[in-house]
Protein backbone atom coordinates (compact mmCIF):
# COMPACT_ATOMS: atom_id res chain seq x y z
CA UNK A 1 0.00 0.00 0.00
CA UNK A 2 3.04 2.25 -0.36
CA UNK A 3 2.07 3.69 -3.75
CA UNK A 4 2.24 7.41 -4.25
CA UNK A 5 0.07 9.92 -6.03
CA UNK A 6 1.05 8.42 -9.40
CA UNK A 7 -1.46 5.57 -9.18
CA UNK A 8 -4.28 8.13 -9.46
CA UNK A 9 -5.38 8.99 -13.00
CA UNK A 10 -6.11 12.70 -13.04
CA UNK A 11 -6.42 13.02 -16.85
CA UNK A 12 -10.15 12.24 -16.87
CA UNK A 13 -10.84 15.41 -14.88
CA UNK A 14 -9.55 17.52 -17.80
CA UNK A 15 -12.29 16.22 -20.13
CA UNK A 16 -15.06 18.53 -21.28
CA UNK A 17 -17.44 15.55 -21.00
CA UNK A 18 -19.11 15.55 -17.57
CA UNK A 19 -19.68 11.77 -17.51
CA UNK A 20 -15.95 11.16 -18.11
CA UNK A 21 -15.16 13.51 -15.23
CA UNK A 22 -17.73 11.76 -13.03
CA UNK A 23 -16.13 8.36 -13.67
CA UNK A 24 -12.65 9.74 -12.92
CA UNK A 25 -13.87 11.39 -9.71
CA UNK A 26 -15.46 8.16 -8.48
CA UNK A 27 -12.21 6.24 -9.12
CA UNK A 28 -10.26 8.89 -7.22
CA UNK A 29 -12.75 8.79 -4.33
CA UNK A 30 -12.37 5.03 -4.00
CA UNK A 31 -8.55 5.19 -4.04
CA UNK A 32 -8.56 7.94 -1.40
CA UNK A 33 -10.93 6.07 0.89
CA UNK A 34 -8.89 2.87 0.50
CA UNK A 35 -5.72 4.72 1.49
CA UNK A 36 -7.55 6.40 4.38
CA UNK A 37 -8.67 3.07 5.81
CA UNK A 38 -5.15 1.72 5.47
CA UNK A 39 -3.64 4.70 7.31
CA UNK A 40 -6.20 4.42 10.11
CA UNK A 41 -5.37 0.74 10.50
CA UNK A 42 -1.63 1.39 10.90
CA UNK A 43 -1.91 4.51 13.05
CA UNK A 44 -1.03 2.70 16.28
CA UNK A 45 2.00 0.94 14.74
CA UNK A 46 3.24 3.97 12.79
CA UNK A 47 6.61 4.25 14.49
CA UNK A 48 7.54 0.56 14.74
CA UNK A 49 11.01 0.32 13.14
CA UNK A 50 9.99 -2.60 10.94
CA UNK A 51 7.12 -0.63 9.34
CA UNK A 52 8.48 2.92 9.45
CA UNK A 53 9.77 3.31 5.88
CA UNK A 54 6.79 1.85 4.03
CA UNK A 55 4.34 3.75 6.23
CA UNK A 56 6.22 7.00 5.73
CA UNK A 57 6.00 6.50 1.95
CA UNK A 58 2.26 5.84 2.26
CA UNK A 59 1.81 9.02 4.30
CA UNK A 60 3.75 11.06 1.78
CA UNK A 61 1.71 9.66 -1.10
CA UNK A 62 -1.53 10.37 0.75
CA UNK A 63 -0.50 13.93 1.56
CA UNK A 64 0.33 14.65 -2.09
CA UNK A 65 -2.98 13.20 -3.14
CA UNK A 66 -4.91 15.34 -0.62
CA UNK A 67 -2.95 18.46 -1.67
CA UNK A 68 -3.88 17.78 -5.31
CA UNK A 69 -7.55 17.45 -4.32
CA UNK A 70 -7.30 20.74 -2.41
CA UNK A 71 -5.95 22.43 -5.55
CA UNK A 72 -8.82 20.98 -7.61
CA UNK A 73 -11.41 22.13 -5.06
CA UNK A 74 -10.14 25.73 -5.41
CA UNK A 75 -8.76 25.99 -8.93
CA UNK A 76 -10.58 23.63 -11.32
CA UNK A 77 -12.74 25.50 -13.86
CA UNK A 78 -15.32 22.67 -13.79
CA UNK A 79 -17.80 23.17 -10.95
CA UNK A 80 -18.52 19.44 -10.54
CA UNK A 81 -14.81 18.71 -9.99
CA UNK A 82 -14.45 21.56 -7.48
CA UNK A 83 -17.45 20.39 -5.47
CA UNK A 84 -16.66 16.69 -5.56
CA UNK A 85 -13.00 17.26 -4.63
CA UNK A 86 -14.13 19.27 -1.62
CA UNK A 87 -16.57 16.50 -0.69
CA UNK A 88 -13.83 13.83 -0.85
CA UNK A 89 -11.60 15.95 1.40
CA UNK A 90 -14.43 16.38 3.91
CA UNK A 91 -15.06 12.61 3.92
CA UNK A 92 -11.37 12.00 4.71
CA UNK A 93 -11.46 14.55 7.53
CA UNK A 94 -14.51 12.90 9.04
CA UNK A 95 -12.53 9.65 9.20
CA UNK A 96 -9.91 11.34 11.41
CA UNK A 97 -7.25 12.24 8.85
CA UNK A 98 -5.91 15.79 8.81
CA UNK A 99 -6.62 17.50 5.49
CA UNK A 100 -4.60 20.41 4.07
CA UNK A 101 -5.64 24.03 3.72
CA UNK A 102 -4.19 26.72 1.45
CA UNK A 103 -1.35 28.93 2.68
CA UNK A 104 -1.13 32.59 1.80
CA UNK A 105 -3.85 34.76 0.35
CA UNK A 106 -4.47 33.95 -3.29
CA UNK A 107 -2.37 33.70 -6.47
CA UNK A 108 -0.17 36.74 -5.71
CA UNK A 109 1.61 37.99 -2.59
CA UNK A 110 1.45 41.55 -4.00
CA UNK A 111 -2.18 41.75 -5.17
CA UNK A 112 -5.15 41.36 -2.76
CA UNK A 113 -7.07 38.17 -3.51
CA UNK A 114 -10.38 40.05 -3.76
CA UNK A 115 -9.03 41.97 -6.79
CA UNK A 116 -8.21 38.78 -8.73
CA UNK A 117 -10.89 36.94 -10.70
CA UNK A 118 -12.21 34.03 -8.61
CA UNK A 119 -12.46 30.64 -10.31
CA UNK A 120 -16.15 29.94 -10.79
CA UNK A 121 -17.15 33.59 -11.28
CA UNK A 122 -15.73 33.95 -14.81
CA UNK A 123 -17.89 34.67 -17.89
CA UNK A 124 -18.38 32.18 -20.74
CA UNK A 125 -15.44 33.45 -22.81
CA UNK A 126 -13.08 33.34 -19.85
CA UNK A 127 -14.40 29.92 -18.81
CA UNK A 128 -13.49 28.55 -22.24
CA UNK A 129 -9.95 29.96 -21.81
CA UNK A 130 -9.67 28.45 -18.32
CA UNK A 131 -10.96 25.09 -19.57
CA UNK A 132 -8.40 25.07 -22.42
CA UNK A 133 -5.58 25.84 -19.99
CA UNK A 134 -6.75 23.17 -17.52
CA UNK A 135 -7.12 20.58 -20.29
CA UNK A 136 -3.56 21.25 -21.48
CA UNK A 137 -1.80 21.34 -18.11
CA UNK A 138 -4.14 19.61 -15.65
CA UNK A 139 -4.11 22.79 -13.55
CA UNK A 140 -5.09 26.44 -13.60
CA UNK A 141 -1.88 27.98 -12.34
CA UNK A 142 -1.38 31.22 -10.44
CA UNK A 143 0.41 32.87 -13.38
CA UNK A 144 -2.74 32.36 -15.47
CA UNK A 145 -4.95 33.77 -12.70
CA UNK A 146 -2.84 36.94 -12.51
CA UNK A 147 -2.48 37.34 -16.29
CA UNK A 148 -6.26 37.08 -16.58
CA UNK A 149 -6.40 40.84 -15.90
CA UNK A 150 -5.54 40.98 -19.63
CA UNK A 151 -7.51 38.21 -21.43
CA UNK A 152 -6.32 39.08 -24.95
CA UNK A 153 -2.69 38.68 -23.91
CA UNK A 154 -3.40 35.58 -21.80
CA UNK A 155 -4.98 33.78 -24.75
CA UNK A 156 -1.90 34.47 -26.93
CA UNK A 157 0.48 33.49 -24.09
CA UNK A 158 -1.27 30.17 -23.41
CA UNK A 159 -1.42 29.32 -27.10
CA UNK A 160 2.33 29.99 -27.50
CA UNK A 161 3.30 28.09 -24.36
CA UNK A 162 1.12 25.11 -25.33
CA UNK A 163 2.81 24.96 -28.74
CA UNK A 164 6.31 25.17 -27.24
CA UNK A 165 5.68 22.45 -24.65
CA UNK A 166 3.19 20.04 -26.17
CA UNK A 167 2.79 20.32 -29.93
CA UNK A 168 5.00 18.78 -32.64
CA UNK A 169 8.51 20.23 -32.58
CA UNK A 170 12.21 19.37 -32.89
CA UNK A 171 12.72 18.50 -29.19
CA UNK A 172 11.21 15.56 -27.24
CA UNK A 173 8.72 16.51 -24.51
CA UNK A 174 10.95 15.70 -21.53
CA UNK A 175 13.78 17.82 -22.99
CA UNK A 176 11.39 20.78 -23.21
CA UNK A 177 10.47 20.63 -19.53
CA UNK A 178 14.09 20.05 -18.49
CA UNK A 179 15.16 23.14 -20.45
CA UNK A 180 12.37 25.04 -18.66
CA UNK A 181 13.83 23.87 -15.33
CA UNK A 182 17.35 24.94 -16.38
CA UNK A 183 16.11 28.39 -17.45
CA UNK A 184 13.99 29.06 -14.35
CA UNK A 185 16.79 27.86 -12.07
CA UNK A 186 19.13 30.60 -13.38
CA UNK A 187 16.94 33.05 -11.43
CA UNK A 188 16.36 30.67 -8.50
CA UNK A 189 12.68 30.56 -9.45
CA UNK A 190 11.56 27.57 -7.37
CA UNK A 191 7.93 28.22 -8.41
CA UNK A 192 8.64 27.37 -12.07
CA UNK A 193 11.23 24.72 -11.23
CA UNK A 194 8.69 22.82 -9.09
CA UNK A 195 6.00 22.97 -11.77
CA UNK A 196 8.29 21.66 -14.48
CA UNK A 197 9.87 18.98 -12.31
CA UNK A 198 6.34 17.55 -11.98
CA UNK A 199 5.69 17.97 -15.72
CA UNK A 200 9.08 16.44 -16.60
CA UNK A 201 8.29 13.31 -14.57
CA UNK A 202 4.74 13.19 -15.93
CA UNK A 203 5.98 12.93 -19.55
CA UNK A 204 8.43 10.14 -18.67
CA UNK A 205 11.58 12.09 -17.80
CA UNK A 206 14.37 10.25 -15.96
CA UNK A 207 14.26 11.20 -12.24
CA UNK A 208 18.07 10.86 -12.08
CA UNK A 209 18.43 13.99 -14.23
CA UNK A 210 16.81 15.96 -11.39
CA UNK A 211 19.73 15.19 -9.07
CA UNK A 212 21.80 17.78 -10.91
CA UNK A 213 22.72 18.98 -14.39
CA UNK A 214 25.76 16.67 -14.35
CA UNK A 215 23.31 13.72 -14.38
CA UNK A 216 21.57 14.90 -17.56
CA UNK A 217 22.79 13.93 -21.05
CA UNK A 218 25.93 15.74 -22.25
CA UNK A 219 23.85 17.43 -24.94
CA UNK A 220 21.79 19.24 -22.28
CA UNK A 221 24.86 19.94 -20.16
CA UNK A 222 26.39 21.68 -23.18
CA UNK A 223 23.38 24.03 -23.25
CA UNK A 224 24.31 25.31 -19.77
CA UNK A 225 26.74 27.96 -21.03
CA UNK A 226 24.24 29.46 -23.48
CA UNK A 227 21.55 29.39 -20.76
CA UNK A 228 23.80 31.28 -18.36
CA UNK A 229 24.95 33.97 -20.81
CA UNK A 230 21.48 34.42 -22.29
CA UNK A 231 19.91 34.87 -18.84
CA UNK A 232 22.42 37.35 -17.44
CA UNK A 233 24.62 38.92 -20.16
CA UNK A 234 23.06 38.20 -23.57
CA UNK A 235 25.23 40.85 -25.28
CA UNK A 236 28.19 38.46 -24.87
CA UNK A 237 26.67 35.73 -27.09
CA UNK A 238 28.76 35.04 -30.20
CA UNK A 239 28.60 32.69 -33.16
CA UNK A 240 31.27 30.61 -31.34
CA UNK A 241 28.66 29.72 -28.68
CA UNK A 242 26.41 28.51 -31.49
CA UNK A 243 29.16 26.61 -33.29
CA UNK A 244 30.12 24.81 -30.06
CA UNK A 245 26.59 23.41 -29.76
CA UNK A 246 26.13 22.50 -33.43
CA UNK A 247 29.52 20.79 -33.80
CA UNK A 248 29.75 18.66 -30.66
CA UNK A 249 30.03 15.32 -32.51
CA UNK A 250 27.56 12.79 -31.06
CA UNK A 251 26.21 15.47 -28.66
CA UNK A 252 25.46 18.00 -31.41
CA UNK A 253 22.26 20.03 -31.65
CA UNK A 254 20.55 20.53 -35.00
CA UNK A 255 19.71 24.12 -35.96
CA UNK A 256 15.99 23.42 -35.50
CA UNK A 257 16.56 21.90 -32.05
CA UNK A 258 18.72 24.84 -31.04
CA UNK A 259 16.11 27.41 -32.10
CA UNK A 260 13.48 25.46 -30.11
CA UNK A 261 15.82 25.44 -27.09
CA UNK A 262 16.61 29.17 -27.40
CA UNK A 263 12.91 30.06 -27.54
CA UNK A 264 12.25 27.90 -24.45
CA UNK A 265 15.18 29.46 -22.55
CA UNK A 266 14.07 33.02 -23.33
CA UNK A 267 10.44 32.15 -22.54
CA UNK A 268 11.30 30.84 -19.07
CA UNK A 269 13.87 33.52 -18.23
CA UNK A 270 11.12 36.05 -18.94
CA UNK A 271 8.46 34.06 -17.11
CA UNK A 272 10.73 34.00 -14.04
CA UNK A 273 10.70 37.82 -14.27
CA UNK A 274 6.89 37.81 -14.28
CA UNK A 275 6.74 35.32 -11.39
CA UNK A 276 8.88 37.51 -9.14
CA UNK A 277 7.63 40.83 -10.55
CA UNK A 278 4.00 40.03 -9.68
CA UNK A 279 4.79 38.14 -6.47
CA UNK A 280 3.29 34.86 -7.69
CA UNK A 281 2.50 32.54 -4.77
CA UNK A 282 3.40 28.82 -4.73
CA UNK A 283 0.74 26.60 -6.30
CA UNK A 284 -1.69 25.16 -3.75
CA UNK A 285 -0.53 21.58 -4.36
CA UNK A 286 3.21 22.41 -4.34
CA UNK A 287 5.62 23.00 -1.44
CA UNK A 288 4.76 26.24 0.34
CA UNK A 289 1.22 26.34 -1.08
CA UNK A 290 -0.55 24.38 1.66
CA UNK A 291 -0.22 23.20 5.23
CA UNK A 292 -1.72 20.39 7.28
CA UNK A 293 -1.70 22.51 10.44
CA UNK A 294 -4.92 24.15 11.62
CA UNK A 295 -5.04 27.98 11.42
CA UNK A 296 -3.98 28.42 15.05
CA UNK A 297 -1.92 25.72 16.68
CA UNK A 298 -0.65 25.57 20.24
CA UNK A 299 -0.06 21.84 20.04
CA UNK A 300 -0.78 19.16 17.47
CA UNK A 301 -3.45 16.51 17.61
CA UNK A 302 -3.47 12.83 16.70
CA UNK A 303 -4.48 13.74 13.11
CA UNK A 304 -1.05 15.35 12.61
CA UNK A 305 0.68 12.15 13.65
CA UNK A 306 -1.55 10.13 11.36
CA UNK A 307 -0.47 12.34 8.46
CA UNK A 308 3.16 12.57 9.60
CA UNK A 309 2.92 16.38 9.76
CA UNK A 310 4.05 17.03 13.31
CA UNK A 311 7.04 19.11 12.12
CA UNK A 312 5.52 21.31 9.39
CA UNK A 313 6.27 25.01 9.78
CA UNK A 314 3.75 27.43 8.39
CA UNK A 315 4.87 30.18 6.03
CA UNK A 316 4.10 33.68 7.21
CA UNK A 317 2.63 36.23 4.81
CA UNK A 318 3.39 39.88 5.48
CA UNK A 319 1.07 42.78 4.65
CA UNK A 320 1.97 45.94 2.76
CA UNK A 321 3.19 49.19 4.25
CA UNK A 322 1.46 52.58 4.26
CA UNK A 323 1.12 54.77 1.16
CA UNK A 324 0.35 58.48 0.95
CA UNK A 325 -2.72 58.89 -1.28
CA UNK A 326 -2.19 62.60 -1.90
CA UNK A 327 1.44 62.14 -3.00
CA UNK A 328 0.53 59.35 -5.39
CA UNK A 329 -2.33 61.42 -6.85
CA UNK A 330 0.10 64.21 -7.74
CA UNK A 331 2.49 61.63 -9.29
CA UNK A 332 -0.20 60.70 -11.81
CA UNK A 333 -1.01 64.33 -12.60
CA UNK A 334 2.68 65.15 -13.07
CA UNK A 335 3.17 62.18 -15.39
CA UNK A 336 0.15 63.21 -17.48
CA UNK A 337 1.53 66.74 -17.76
CA UNK A 338 4.98 65.48 -18.86
CA UNK A 339 3.40 63.32 -21.56
CA UNK A 340 1.48 66.35 -22.83
CA UNK A 341 4.62 68.53 -22.88
CA UNK A 342 6.70 65.89 -24.66
CA UNK A 343 4.04 65.54 -27.33
CA UNK A 344 4.06 69.28 -27.88
CA UNK A 345 7.89 69.30 -28.12
CA UNK A 346 7.76 66.46 -30.65
CA UNK A 347 5.38 68.48 -32.81
CA UNK A 348 7.58 71.58 -32.63
CA UNK A 349 11.10 70.24 -33.23
CA UNK A 350 13.00 67.06 -33.93
CA UNK A 351 16.50 66.37 -32.56
CA UNK A 352 19.37 65.61 -34.92
CA UNK A 353 20.69 62.04 -35.38
CA UNK A 354 23.87 63.01 -33.48
CA UNK A 355 21.83 64.34 -30.57
CA UNK A 356 19.61 61.21 -30.56
CA UNK A 357 22.70 58.96 -30.48
CA UNK A 358 24.19 61.01 -27.64
CA UNK A 359 20.97 60.76 -25.60
CA UNK A 360 20.97 56.97 -26.04
CA UNK A 361 24.54 56.69 -24.73
CA UNK A 362 23.68 58.92 -21.76
CA UNK A 363 20.62 56.82 -20.91
CA UNK A 364 22.58 53.57 -21.33
CA UNK A 365 25.27 54.83 -18.92
CA UNK A 366 22.69 56.07 -16.43
CA UNK A 367 20.84 52.75 -16.50
CA UNK A 368 24.04 51.15 -15.15
CA UNK A 369 23.76 53.34 -12.04
CA UNK A 370 20.21 52.26 -11.24
CA UNK A 371 20.21 49.70 -8.47
CA UNK A 372 18.03 48.98 -5.48
CA UNK A 373 18.92 49.43 -1.83
CA UNK A 374 18.12 45.71 -1.44
CA UNK A 375 20.80 44.82 -3.98
CA UNK A 376 22.38 42.02 -1.98
CA UNK A 377 23.47 38.72 -3.42
CA UNK A 378 20.79 36.03 -3.29
CA UNK A 379 22.21 32.61 -2.53
CA UNK A 380 20.38 29.93 -4.53
CA UNK A 381 18.90 27.01 -2.64
CA UNK A 382 20.51 23.64 -3.35
CA UNK A 383 17.29 22.16 -4.76
CA UNK A 384 17.29 24.87 -7.44
CA UNK A 385 21.01 25.47 -8.02
CA UNK A 386 21.71 21.83 -8.88
CA UNK A 387 19.89 22.44 -12.19
CA UNK A 388 22.63 24.78 -13.44
CA UNK A 389 26.36 25.32 -13.19
CA UNK A 390 28.41 28.35 -12.14
CA UNK A 391 26.01 29.67 -9.50
CA UNK A 392 28.08 32.83 -9.02
CA UNK A 393 27.48 34.01 -12.62
CA UNK A 394 24.84 36.75 -12.70
CA UNK A 395 23.85 40.04 -14.29
CA UNK A 396 26.63 42.56 -14.76
CA UNK A 397 26.30 46.04 -16.22
CA UNK A 398 28.01 46.64 -19.57
CA UNK A 399 30.53 49.18 -18.41
CA UNK A 400 31.69 47.53 -15.18
CA UNK A 401 35.47 47.33 -14.94
CA UNK A 402 35.91 49.28 -18.18
CA UNK A 403 34.24 46.64 -20.32
CA UNK A 404 32.69 48.10 -23.47
CA UNK A 405 29.92 46.46 -25.46
CA UNK A 406 29.08 47.84 -28.91
CA UNK A 407 25.57 49.21 -29.30
CA UNK A 408 23.15 46.80 -30.99
CA UNK A 409 21.37 48.85 -33.66
CA UNK A 410 17.87 47.58 -34.40
CA UNK A 411 18.23 49.05 -37.88
CA UNK A 412 20.92 46.42 -38.58
CA UNK A 413 19.17 43.39 -37.06
CA UNK A 414 15.58 43.43 -35.81
CA UNK A 415 12.89 40.95 -34.87
CA UNK A 416 10.45 41.92 -37.65
CA UNK A 417 12.90 41.68 -40.55
CA UNK A 418 15.36 39.04 -39.37
CA UNK A 419 14.53 37.13 -36.17
CA UNK A 420 10.92 36.36 -37.05
CA UNK A 421 11.72 34.74 -40.39
CA UNK A 422 14.65 32.73 -38.96
CA UNK A 423 12.49 31.25 -36.18
CA UNK A 424 9.63 30.50 -38.56
CA UNK A 425 11.95 28.81 -41.03
CA UNK A 426 13.55 26.48 -38.47
CA UNK A 427 10.57 26.00 -36.13
CA UNK A 428 7.41 26.57 -38.22
CA UNK A 429 4.54 28.65 -36.79
CA UNK A 430 6.42 29.60 -33.61
CA UNK A 431 7.71 32.86 -35.11
CA UNK A 432 4.11 33.80 -35.86
CA UNK A 433 2.92 32.97 -32.33
CA UNK A 434 5.75 34.90 -30.66
CA UNK A 435 5.27 37.86 -33.01
CA UNK A 436 1.57 38.00 -32.14
CA UNK A 437 2.42 37.92 -28.41
CA UNK A 438 4.96 40.75 -28.79
CA UNK A 439 2.45 42.90 -30.65
CA UNK A 440 -0.37 42.31 -28.18
CA UNK A 441 1.85 43.20 -25.20
CA UNK A 442 3.29 46.31 -26.91
CA UNK A 443 -0.03 47.64 -28.27
CA UNK A 444 -2.32 46.60 -25.40
CA UNK A 445 -4.19 49.62 -24.01
CA UNK A 446 -7.48 50.45 -22.36
CA UNK A 447 -6.78 54.21 -22.79
CA UNK A 448 -6.70 54.64 -19.02
CA UNK A 449 -4.11 55.84 -16.50
CA UNK A 450 -5.06 55.35 -12.86
CA UNK A 451 -8.29 57.37 -12.47
CA UNK A 452 -8.05 59.01 -15.93
CA UNK A 453 -9.85 57.77 -19.05
CA UNK A 454 -9.40 58.43 -22.78
CA UNK A 455 -5.60 58.69 -22.44
CA UNK A 456 -3.16 57.84 -25.24
CA UNK A 457 -0.57 55.74 -23.38
CA UNK A 458 1.55 54.84 -26.43
CA UNK A 459 4.34 57.26 -25.44
CA UNK A 460 4.61 55.69 -21.98
CA UNK A 461 4.50 52.12 -23.28
CA UNK A 462 7.22 52.87 -25.81
CA UNK A 463 9.42 54.49 -23.12
CA UNK A 464 9.15 51.35 -20.94
CA UNK A 465 9.93 48.98 -23.84
CA UNK A 466 12.84 51.05 -25.12
CA UNK A 467 14.29 51.56 -21.63
CA UNK A 468 14.51 47.78 -21.20
CA UNK A 469 16.18 47.39 -24.59
CA UNK A 470 18.51 50.28 -23.73
CA UNK A 471 19.65 48.36 -20.63
CA UNK A 472 20.61 45.55 -23.01
CA UNK A 473 22.47 47.94 -25.35
CA UNK A 474 19.76 47.86 -28.04
CA UNK A 475 19.16 51.19 -29.78
CA UNK A 476 16.34 52.49 -32.01
CA UNK A 477 17.69 55.27 -34.24
CA UNK A 478 14.29 56.98 -34.46
CA UNK A 479 13.66 57.23 -30.70
CA UNK A 480 14.54 60.19 -28.48
CA UNK A 481 15.96 58.59 -25.32
CA UNK A 482 15.63 61.91 -23.50
CA UNK A 483 11.94 61.01 -23.04
CA UNK A 484 12.78 58.11 -20.72
CA UNK A 485 14.03 60.30 -17.88
CA UNK A 486 10.97 62.50 -18.25
CA UNK A 487 8.50 59.61 -17.99
CA UNK A 488 10.10 56.99 -15.74
CA UNK A 489 10.98 58.06 -12.20
CA UNK A 490 13.72 56.46 -10.12
CA UNK A 491 11.52 54.04 -8.15
CA UNK A 492 9.99 52.79 -11.40
CA UNK A 493 13.42 52.36 -13.00
CA UNK A 494 14.62 50.38 -9.98
CA UNK A 495 11.59 48.10 -10.27
CA UNK A 496 12.03 47.65 -14.05
CA UNK A 497 15.73 46.88 -13.82
CA UNK A 498 15.27 44.46 -10.92
CA UNK A 499 12.41 42.56 -12.59
CA UNK A 500 14.27 42.29 -15.89
CA UNK A 501 17.87 41.71 -14.74
CA UNK A 502 17.74 40.22 -11.22
CA UNK A 503 14.09 39.21 -10.65
CA UNK A 504 14.95 37.06 -7.63
CA UNK A 505 15.64 40.34 -5.74
CA UNK A 506 12.18 41.89 -6.31
CA UNK A 507 10.38 42.86 -3.08
CA UNK A 508 6.83 43.88 -2.31
CA UNK A 509 8.18 47.29 -1.29
CA UNK A 510 9.53 47.80 -4.84
CA UNK A 511 6.17 46.77 -6.32
CA UNK A 512 4.25 49.09 -3.99
CA UNK A 513 6.59 52.06 -4.41
CA UNK A 514 6.11 52.72 -8.15
CA UNK A 515 2.92 54.14 -9.70
CA UNK A 516 1.21 54.15 -6.32
CA UNK A 517 -2.13 55.45 -7.59
CA UNK A 518 -2.34 52.95 -10.46
CA UNK A 519 -4.51 49.83 -10.41
CA UNK A 520 -3.00 46.37 -9.92
CA UNK A 521 -4.17 45.49 -13.45
CA UNK A 522 -1.98 48.33 -14.76
CA UNK A 523 1.04 47.06 -12.81
CA UNK A 524 0.46 43.58 -14.27
CA UNK A 525 0.29 45.25 -17.70
CA UNK A 526 3.71 46.80 -16.98
CA UNK A 527 5.04 43.32 -16.20
CA UNK A 528 3.75 42.02 -19.54
CA UNK A 529 5.72 44.77 -21.28
CA UNK A 530 8.80 43.93 -19.21
CA UNK A 531 8.79 40.20 -19.94
CA UNK A 532 8.10 40.55 -23.66
CA UNK A 533 10.74 43.27 -24.09
CA UNK A 534 13.21 41.09 -22.20
CA UNK A 535 12.36 38.00 -24.27
CA UNK A 536 12.77 39.95 -27.50
CA UNK A 537 16.13 41.38 -26.37
CA UNK A 538 17.48 37.91 -25.54
CA UNK A 539 16.14 36.50 -28.80
CA UNK A 540 17.77 39.29 -30.83
CA UNK A 541 21.23 38.52 -29.46
CA UNK A 542 20.83 34.73 -29.79
CA UNK A 543 19.28 34.81 -33.28
CA UNK A 544 21.85 37.31 -34.55
CA UNK A 545 24.59 34.89 -33.40
CA UNK A 546 22.82 32.00 -35.20
CA UNK A 547 22.49 34.12 -38.34
CA UNK A 548 26.20 34.99 -38.22
CA UNK A 549 27.06 31.31 -37.83
CA UNK A 550 24.89 30.42 -40.83
CA UNK A 551 26.51 33.08 -43.02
Amino acid sequence: MAEGENEVRWEGLCSRDSSTRETALENIRQIVLRKTEYLRSVKETLYRPSDGLSNAVSLDGMNKLLAHLLMLSKRCPFEDVRERSGFILKSVEELGIRIPRPLGHGPSRFIPEKEILQVGSEDAQMHALFADSFAALGRLDNITLVMVFHPQYLESFLKTQHYLLQMDGPLPLHYRHYIGIMAAARHQCSYLVNLHVNDFLHVGGDPKWLNGLENAPQKLQNLGELNKVLAHRPWLITKEHIEGLLKAEEHSWSLAELVHAVVLLTHYHSLASFTFGCGISPEIHCDGGHTFRPPSVSNYCICDITNGNHNVDEMQVNSAGNISVSDSFFEVEALMEKMKQLQECRDEEEASQEEMASRFEIEKRESMLVFSSDDDEVTPARDVSRHFEDTSYGYKDFSRHGMHVPTFRVQDYCWEDHGYSLVNRLYPDVGQLIDEKFHIAYNLTYNTMAMHKDVDTSMLRRAIWNYIHCMFGIRYDDYDYGEINQLLDRSFKVYIKTVVCTPEKVTKRMYDSFWRQFKHSEKVHVNLLLIEARMQAELLYALRAITRYMT
